[in-house]
Protein backbone atom coordinates (compact mmCIF):
# COMPACT_ATOMS: atom_id res chain seq x y z
CA UNK A 1 0.00 0.00 0.00
CA UNK A 2 1.13 3.54 -0.72
CA UNK A 3 0.28 6.91 0.70
CA UNK A 4 -0.91 9.81 -1.40
CA UNK A 5 2.33 11.66 -0.78
CA UNK A 6 3.98 8.98 -2.95
CA UNK A 7 1.03 8.57 -5.30
CA UNK A 8 0.28 12.21 -6.09
CA UNK A 9 2.07 12.04 -9.48
CA UNK A 10 -0.64 9.55 -10.47
CA UNK A 11 -2.91 12.57 -10.56
CA UNK A 12 -0.58 14.70 -12.65
CA UNK A 13 1.29 16.53 -9.89
CA UNK A 14 5.06 16.92 -10.36
CA UNK A 15 7.28 15.46 -7.61
CA UNK A 16 8.71 18.92 -6.79
CA UNK A 17 5.24 20.39 -6.18
CA UNK A 18 4.14 17.36 -4.16
CA UNK A 19 7.25 17.55 -1.98
CA UNK A 20 6.71 21.28 -1.37
CA UNK A 21 3.12 20.63 -0.30
CA UNK A 22 4.12 17.91 2.17
CA UNK A 23 7.01 19.92 3.61
CA UNK A 24 4.56 22.77 4.23
CA UNK A 25 2.13 20.32 5.82
CA UNK A 26 4.77 18.89 8.16
CA UNK A 27 5.67 22.40 9.32
CA UNK A 28 2.04 23.36 9.86
CA UNK A 29 1.25 20.20 11.85
CA UNK A 30 4.07 20.94 14.32
CA UNK A 31 2.58 24.37 14.98
CA UNK A 32 -1.09 23.57 15.44
CA UNK A 33 -3.55 21.72 17.59
CA UNK A 34 -5.27 19.22 15.36
CA UNK A 35 -8.06 16.67 15.38
CA UNK A 36 -7.58 13.15 14.06
CA UNK A 37 -10.57 12.34 11.87
CA UNK A 38 -10.80 8.63 11.02
CA UNK A 39 -13.16 6.94 8.61
CA UNK A 40 -14.90 6.97 5.29
CA UNK A 41 -14.58 9.29 2.35
CA UNK A 42 -17.04 8.64 -0.45
CA UNK A 43 -19.19 10.26 -3.06
CA UNK A 44 -22.82 11.05 -2.30
CA UNK A 45 -24.58 10.35 -5.62
CA UNK A 46 -27.86 12.27 -5.90
CA UNK A 47 -30.90 11.51 -8.08
CA UNK A 48 -30.20 14.54 -10.30
CA UNK A 49 -26.80 13.14 -11.29
CA UNK A 50 -24.64 15.23 -8.96
CA UNK A 51 -21.77 13.46 -7.19
CA UNK A 52 -20.46 15.32 -4.13
CA UNK A 53 -17.53 14.24 -1.93
CA UNK A 54 -18.86 13.19 1.45
CA UNK A 55 -18.91 10.70 4.25
CA UNK A 56 -19.38 11.99 7.78
CA UNK A 57 -15.65 12.00 8.71
CA UNK A 58 -14.71 13.79 5.48
CA UNK A 59 -17.46 16.37 6.01
CA UNK A 60 -16.32 17.01 9.58
CA UNK A 61 -12.68 17.34 8.52
CA UNK A 62 -13.68 19.74 5.73
CA UNK A 63 -15.76 21.91 8.08
CA UNK A 64 -13.10 22.03 10.78
CA UNK A 65 -10.42 23.03 8.30
CA UNK A 66 -12.66 25.82 7.00
CA UNK A 67 -13.31 27.06 10.55
CA UNK A 68 -9.63 27.16 11.47
CA UNK A 69 -8.86 23.81 13.14
CA UNK A 70 -6.30 21.57 11.43
CA UNK A 71 -7.79 18.22 10.43
CA UNK A 72 -5.66 15.11 10.06
CA UNK A 73 -7.98 13.05 7.91
CA UNK A 74 -7.21 9.32 7.84
CA UNK A 75 -8.94 7.38 5.07
CA UNK A 76 -8.38 5.47 1.83
CA UNK A 77 -9.32 6.10 -1.81
CA UNK A 78 -9.05 4.22 -5.10
CA UNK A 79 -6.91 5.00 -8.15
CA UNK A 80 -9.96 6.24 -10.04
CA UNK A 81 -11.30 9.64 -11.10
CA UNK A 82 -13.27 9.89 -7.84
CA UNK A 83 -10.07 9.41 -5.84
CA UNK A 84 -8.34 12.06 -7.92
CA UNK A 85 -11.16 14.46 -7.17
CA UNK A 86 -10.83 13.84 -3.43
CA UNK A 87 -7.12 14.67 -3.58
CA UNK A 88 -7.79 17.77 -5.67
CA UNK A 89 -10.51 18.95 -3.29
CA UNK A 90 -8.37 18.45 -0.20
CA UNK A 91 -5.40 20.25 -1.73
CA UNK A 92 -7.60 23.17 -2.76
CA UNK A 93 -8.90 23.35 0.82
CA UNK A 94 -5.38 23.28 2.36
CA UNK A 95 -6.11 19.91 3.98
CA UNK A 96 -3.18 17.57 4.49
CA UNK A 97 -3.25 14.40 2.38
CA UNK A 98 -0.41 12.73 4.30
CA UNK A 99 -2.82 10.27 5.91
CA UNK A 100 -4.90 9.53 2.84
CA UNK A 101 -4.01 6.10 1.43
CA UNK A 102 -4.39 4.78 -2.11
CA UNK A 103 -5.87 1.35 -2.79
CA UNK A 104 -5.06 -0.19 -6.17
CA UNK A 105 -7.72 -2.91 -6.08
CA UNK A 106 -10.81 -1.24 -4.60
CA UNK A 107 -12.81 1.82 -5.67
CA UNK A 108 -13.28 5.12 -3.93
CA UNK A 109 -16.47 4.85 -1.89
CA UNK A 110 -19.86 5.65 -3.38
CA UNK A 111 -23.29 6.02 -1.79
CA UNK A 112 -26.57 6.40 -3.64
CA UNK A 113 -28.65 9.11 -1.95
CA UNK A 114 -32.42 9.44 -2.31
CA UNK A 115 -34.51 12.11 -0.61
CA UNK A 116 -37.99 10.77 0.21
CA UNK A 117 -39.96 13.60 1.87
CA UNK A 118 -36.74 15.62 2.00
CA UNK A 119 -34.98 13.18 4.35
CA UNK A 120 -31.85 11.46 3.03
CA UNK A 121 -31.80 7.70 2.51
CA UNK A 122 -28.44 6.04 1.80
CA UNK A 123 -27.67 2.93 -0.22
CA UNK A 124 -24.11 2.13 0.85
CA UNK A 125 -21.93 -0.16 -1.26
CA UNK A 126 -19.79 -2.88 0.32
CA UNK A 127 -16.00 -3.41 0.23
CA UNK A 128 -14.89 0.08 -0.70
CA UNK A 129 -11.38 1.51 -0.42
CA UNK A 130 -12.24 3.18 2.91
CA UNK A 131 -12.91 -0.26 4.44
CA UNK A 132 -9.19 -1.08 4.25
CA UNK A 133 -7.31 1.72 6.02
CA UNK A 134 -3.87 0.42 6.97
CA UNK A 135 -2.38 1.04 10.41
CA UNK A 136 0.94 1.82 8.65
CA UNK A 137 0.53 5.58 8.92
CA UNK A 138 2.98 8.50 9.18
CA UNK A 139 3.61 9.63 12.74
CA UNK A 140 1.55 12.57 13.96
CA UNK A 141 3.41 15.36 15.71
CA UNK A 142 2.02 18.25 17.69
CA UNK A 143 -1.01 18.31 19.98
CA UNK A 144 -3.97 16.09 19.17
CA UNK A 145 -7.20 17.50 20.60
CA UNK A 146 -9.53 14.63 19.67
CA UNK A 147 -9.80 11.38 17.81
CA UNK A 148 -13.10 11.41 15.93
CA UNK A 149 -14.75 8.35 14.36
CA UNK A 150 -18.14 6.92 13.52
CA UNK A 151 -19.47 3.38 13.05
CA UNK A 152 -19.71 2.89 9.27
CA UNK A 153 -15.97 2.65 8.64
CA UNK A 154 -15.74 0.05 11.42
CA UNK A 155 -17.92 -2.50 9.62
CA UNK A 156 -14.82 -4.58 8.77
CA UNK A 157 -11.88 -6.04 10.73
CA UNK A 158 -9.08 -4.06 9.02
CA UNK A 159 -10.35 -0.67 10.15
CA UNK A 160 -11.25 -1.94 13.60
CA UNK A 161 -7.66 -3.02 14.09
CA UNK A 162 -6.32 0.27 12.70
CA UNK A 163 -8.52 2.32 15.00
CA UNK A 164 -7.40 0.24 17.98
CA UNK A 165 -3.78 1.04 17.08
CA UNK A 166 -4.54 4.75 16.79
CA UNK A 167 -6.16 4.75 20.21
CA UNK A 168 -3.05 3.19 21.74
CA UNK A 169 -0.67 5.50 19.90
CA UNK A 170 -2.56 8.76 20.55
CA UNK A 171 -4.31 8.61 23.94
CA UNK A 172 -6.52 11.67 23.48
CA UNK A 173 -10.26 12.16 24.12
CA UNK A 174 -12.41 10.14 21.71
CA UNK A 175 -15.47 11.65 20.06
CA UNK A 176 -17.90 9.13 18.56
CA UNK A 177 -20.38 10.26 15.93
CA UNK A 178 -22.70 7.25 15.77
CA UNK A 179 -23.98 7.55 12.16
CA UNK A 180 -25.79 4.19 12.24
CA UNK A 181 -26.33 2.97 8.69
CA UNK A 182 -28.31 -0.21 8.07
CA UNK A 183 -27.25 -2.95 7.68
CA UNK A 184 -23.69 -1.96 8.54
CA UNK A 185 -23.86 -1.76 12.32
CA UNK A 186 -24.76 -3.80 15.38
CA UNK A 187 -25.99 -2.56 18.73
CA UNK A 188 -23.44 -4.59 20.71
CA UNK A 189 -20.52 -3.31 18.68
CA UNK A 190 -21.55 0.34 18.89
CA UNK A 191 -22.10 0.12 22.64
CA UNK A 192 -18.72 -1.57 23.05
CA UNK A 193 -17.07 1.47 21.47
CA UNK A 194 -18.38 3.73 24.23
CA UNK A 195 -16.12 2.14 26.83
CA UNK A 196 -13.15 4.34 25.94
CA UNK A 197 -15.02 7.34 24.54
CA UNK A 198 -15.39 10.78 26.10
CA UNK A 199 -18.15 12.23 23.92
CA UNK A 200 -21.02 10.77 21.89
CA UNK A 201 -23.18 12.45 19.29
CA UNK A 202 -26.19 10.80 17.69
CA UNK A 203 -29.68 11.62 16.50
CA UNK A 204 -32.97 10.80 18.19
CA UNK A 205 -33.60 7.68 16.10
CA UNK A 206 -30.12 6.36 16.85
CA UNK A 207 -30.63 6.90 20.57
CA UNK A 208 -33.83 4.86 20.39
CA UNK A 209 -32.04 2.16 18.39
CA UNK A 210 -29.42 1.80 21.11
CA UNK A 211 -31.62 2.10 24.19
CA UNK A 212 -35.20 1.55 23.06
CA UNK A 213 -38.00 4.06 22.55
CA UNK A 214 -38.44 6.64 25.28
CA UNK A 215 -39.90 10.13 25.43
CA UNK A 216 -37.33 11.03 28.10
CA UNK A 217 -34.36 11.86 25.92
CA UNK A 218 -32.36 13.46 28.71
CA UNK A 219 -33.02 10.44 30.93
CA UNK A 220 -31.84 8.05 28.22
CA UNK A 221 -28.71 10.14 27.76
CA UNK A 222 -28.08 10.06 31.48
CA UNK A 223 -28.34 6.27 31.43
CA UNK A 224 -25.65 6.01 28.75
CA UNK A 225 -23.58 8.71 30.40
CA UNK A 226 -23.46 6.90 33.73
CA UNK A 227 -23.11 3.39 32.30
CA UNK A 228 -20.10 4.23 30.13
CA UNK A 229 -18.67 7.14 32.13
CA UNK A 230 -18.92 9.54 29.22
CA UNK A 231 -18.28 13.25 29.62
CA UNK A 232 -21.23 14.21 27.48
CA UNK A 233 -23.85 13.14 24.94
CA UNK A 234 -25.41 15.28 22.22
CA UNK A 235 -28.66 14.34 20.50
CA UNK A 236 -29.85 16.14 17.37
CA UNK A 237 -33.62 16.41 16.99
CA UNK A 238 -34.05 17.65 13.43
CA UNK A 239 -36.21 20.75 13.15
CA UNK A 240 -36.65 20.74 16.96
CA UNK A 241 -32.99 21.45 17.56
CA UNK A 242 -30.75 19.44 19.87
CA UNK A 243 -30.04 18.54 23.49
CA UNK A 244 -26.74 18.08 25.27
CA UNK A 245 -26.29 16.18 28.54
CA UNK A 246 -23.07 16.29 30.54
CA UNK A 247 -22.12 14.91 33.90
CA UNK A 248 -21.66 18.24 35.65
CA UNK A 249 -24.60 20.38 34.53
CA UNK A 250 -28.27 20.41 33.65
CA UNK A 251 -29.28 19.34 30.12
CA UNK A 252 -28.81 22.10 27.56
CA UNK A 253 -31.41 22.41 24.80
CA UNK A 254 -31.29 24.57 21.67
CA UNK A 255 -33.65 25.17 18.77
CA UNK A 256 -33.19 26.94 15.43
CA UNK A 257 -33.52 30.68 15.97
CA UNK A 258 -34.15 31.57 12.34
CA UNK A 259 -35.20 28.43 10.47
CA UNK A 260 -33.54 28.38 7.06
CA UNK A 261 -35.09 27.34 3.80
CA UNK A 262 -34.21 23.65 3.74
CA UNK A 263 -32.64 22.48 0.48
CA UNK A 264 -31.65 19.10 1.89
CA UNK A 265 -30.56 17.83 5.30
CA UNK A 266 -27.53 15.85 4.10
CA UNK A 267 -24.61 16.77 6.35
CA UNK A 268 -26.60 18.63 9.00
CA UNK A 269 -25.50 16.23 11.73
CA UNK A 270 -21.91 16.40 10.52
CA UNK A 271 -22.05 20.18 10.68
CA UNK A 272 -23.31 19.96 14.26
CA UNK A 273 -20.48 17.57 15.19
CA UNK A 274 -17.89 19.86 13.62
CA UNK A 275 -18.77 22.78 15.86
CA UNK A 276 -19.04 20.52 18.91
CA UNK A 277 -15.42 19.48 18.31
CA UNK A 278 -14.34 23.05 17.69
CA UNK A 279 -16.04 24.33 20.83
CA UNK A 280 -14.89 21.51 23.10
CA UNK A 281 -11.28 21.99 21.97
CA UNK A 282 -11.52 25.75 22.51
CA UNK A 283 -13.21 25.45 25.90
CA UNK A 284 -16.36 27.36 25.02
CA UNK A 285 -19.20 27.23 27.58
CA UNK A 286 -21.66 24.43 26.80
CA UNK A 287 -24.50 26.84 26.03
CA UNK A 288 -22.27 28.61 23.49
CA UNK A 289 -21.14 25.33 21.93
CA UNK A 290 -24.71 24.11 21.52
CA UNK A 291 -26.07 27.34 20.06
CA UNK A 292 -23.22 27.73 17.60
CA UNK A 293 -23.49 24.08 16.54
CA UNK A 294 -27.21 24.57 15.94
CA UNK A 295 -26.66 27.79 13.98
CA UNK A 296 -24.07 26.16 11.74
CA UNK A 297 -26.22 23.08 11.11
CA UNK A 298 -29.14 25.37 10.26
CA UNK A 299 -26.94 27.07 7.68
CA UNK A 300 -25.77 23.80 6.12
CA UNK A 301 -29.31 22.61 5.39
CA UNK A 302 -29.63 25.61 3.07
CA UNK A 303 -26.86 24.10 0.90
CA UNK A 304 -27.18 21.42 -1.76
CA UNK A 305 -25.10 18.69 -0.15
CA UNK A 306 -23.10 18.54 3.06
CA UNK A 307 -20.29 20.97 2.22
CA UNK A 308 -19.48 23.82 -0.13
CA UNK A 309 -16.40 25.23 -1.87
CA UNK A 310 -17.66 28.73 -1.03
CA UNK A 311 -15.26 30.01 1.63
CA UNK A 312 -17.53 32.97 2.31
CA UNK A 313 -20.07 30.59 3.82
CA UNK A 314 -17.58 29.47 6.48
CA UNK A 315 -15.92 32.85 6.90
CA UNK A 316 -19.24 34.37 7.95
CA UNK A 317 -19.38 32.01 10.94
CA UNK A 318 -15.68 32.53 11.77
CA UNK A 319 -16.21 36.29 11.92
CA UNK A 320 -19.42 35.97 13.89
CA UNK A 321 -17.73 33.75 16.48
CA UNK A 322 -14.53 35.80 16.66
CA UNK A 323 -12.33 33.09 15.12
CA UNK A 324 -10.82 35.38 12.48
Amino acid sequence: MRFVRNALPLYGMPDRVANEIHERERTEEKMTTAAIIFGEVLFDCFPDGREIPGGAPFNVAWNLQALGMASLFISRIGTDPQGAKIVESMNSWSMTTRYLQVDRSRPTGRVMVSLPNGEPHFEILADQAYDHISADLPAISGTVAFLYHGSLALRGPVNRDTLAQLKKQYPCPIFIDANLRDPWWSRDHVLSLLGDAAWLKLNEQELHALLGDSTDIAGSCRTLLDRYRLKGIFVTLGARGAIGVTGDSEPCSVAPENPADVVDTVGAGDAFSSVLLLGLAAGWPMTVIMQRAQDFASGVVSLRGATTMDRNFYNAYSRKWGLS
